[in-house]
């Protein structure tokens, strides 16, 4: 083994699991090939031509990798992305990746090779409906975040889990990338010129910058369970049968709502982005109905689960108080429908746009899906209080696709 970090080449990473026991015959004939296309690391597909058998190797970079090395970055995210997968594993079996090998000093995970599941994202964009997709995300989300808050954990352990997963350098780029740059003129924005009167409107509504600031405020500092804290369509793998959740290198401690409400921001945002998607305009409907149920069944879902495991876990004796987990799961999803405005405000104007709305060429055609991104974005954020379950919140969507003449 590595006795020093280094970043993985394409030979170095298949000789670097060439040592691992267990994982491969020496005689394997392996051949590797870099895959990441994200922000941050380096990702390697390692397959054995001869037994087609297969494994993921993720490595952190010491440097942003969107940026390069003017932004550095901790190692330690590698660390805390194994140890959350694992923890995720025990509370949701079967919906993350296996992880095999995790070492310290290279920064790196071994993990199950997903090769056989898509990207969500792709799939959303192609109009794939994925009929377990609501409950397997309601499931994740409810098991892994019941089981790491205060109303299971004694407090004891649950400070320990803080102290684990303190992720300060992660923690900032969604600070600033969320929660601050996209209502300024900040230098890491990124936009379509044609919709700059809309960003120049958000950038001064002083009003929803109030709200926005009260949700970073929540964003920072409510320590309520251990969240996965990327939670958008590019971090899940899916087939009709299966889905995994993978990449929590931004995992931390942090509000309920945040994870529901980034998975609910990407669902707006293929929503929003069909409005320019090729295919005809009964295609385009249809499937924004199927986006709009399935973030409707998806909170449905996370409720019932979590109201079970609050009725047969609960620990302490004033959580049990009649009434009480409807007040949580009230604010819980509030939170949610906040968090959800952010992060779609974020990928419409701010640093690393989404797919969905990039794979539009026409930018006069792909100003009008951006145009209503930020108006659910900012409904989102501004209406939320007044929101009491899944179905008003399908109808608020609904409204403001209306008002841009969508028959949905």
């Amino acid at each position: 083994m590595a006795q020093a970090y280094q970043p993985l080449t394409d030979e170095g990473a298949i000789q670097y699991v060439r040592q691992l026991p267990g994982l491969f015959e020496q005689t394997a004939e392996l051949v590797n090939r870099e895959i990441g296309d994200g922000n941050l690391n380096l990702v390697f597909h390692i397959v054995d031509q001869q037994s087609d058998k297969s494994v993921i190797i993720k490595q952190a970079l010491p440097y942003a990798r969107v940026v390069g090395e003017s932004w550095p970055l901790t190692l330690d995210r590698a660390r805390i992305e194994s140890e959350t997968l694992k923890k995720e594993a025990e509370r949701a079996p079967g919906l993350v990746p296996k992880v095999f090998h995790y070492d310290p000093v290279m920064a790196l995970t071994v993990m199950e090779d997903l090769s056989d599941h898509i990207i969500l994202r792709t799939g959303l964009i192609q109009r794939q409906r994925y009929p377990r997709l609501a409950e397997d995300i309601a499931t994740f989300l409810a098991h892994t975040l019941f089981f790491t808050s205060d109303y299971y954990l004694d407090p004891a352990s649950k400070k320990e889990l803080v102290r684990q997963f303190i992720n300060p350098e992660l923690c900032n780029i969604t600070e600033g990338l969320v929660f601050t740059d996209p209502y300024y003129d900040a230098d890491t924005n990124s936009f379509n010129p044609h919709i700059r009167p809309q960003v120049e409107a958000i950038w001064s509504d002083a009003v929803l910058k109030r709200e926005v600031a009260t949700l970073k405020e929540s964003f920072m500092t409510k320590a309520q369970a251990l969240l996965h804290g990327d939670l958008h369509t590019g971090s899940i793998m899916v087939t009709d049968s299966s889905t995994k959740v993978i990449d929590p290198e931004f995992a931390f401690v942090g509000p309920i709502g945040f994870d529901i409400g980034a998975f609910l921001a990407n669902l707006f945002l293929s929503f929003a982005s069909h409005e320019g998607q090729p295919g005809s305009i009964t295609e385009r409907r249809e499937y924004q109905v199927w986006l709009l149920e399935t973030a409707q069944q998806t909170w449905h879902r996370f409720e019932q689960q979590f109201r079970t495991l609050w009725q047969e876990h609960v620990r302490d004796e004033m959580w049990k108080t009649p009434g009480y987990v409807d007040q949580v799961l009230q604010e819980i999803l509030v939170d949610s429908i906040g968090f959800a405005g952010c992060k779609m405000m974020r990928r419409v104007i701010g640093l690393a746009p989404v797919a969905d709305l990039e794979t539009i060429e026409d930018e006069r055609v792909r100003a009008e899906a951006e145009r209503l991104a930020l108006h659910i974005g900012r409904e989102c954020v501004l209406q939320r209080r007044s929101i009491t379950d899944g179905d008003a919140l399908v109808h608020l969507v609904q409204s403001i696709a209306a008002q841009k003449e969508v028959q949905i």
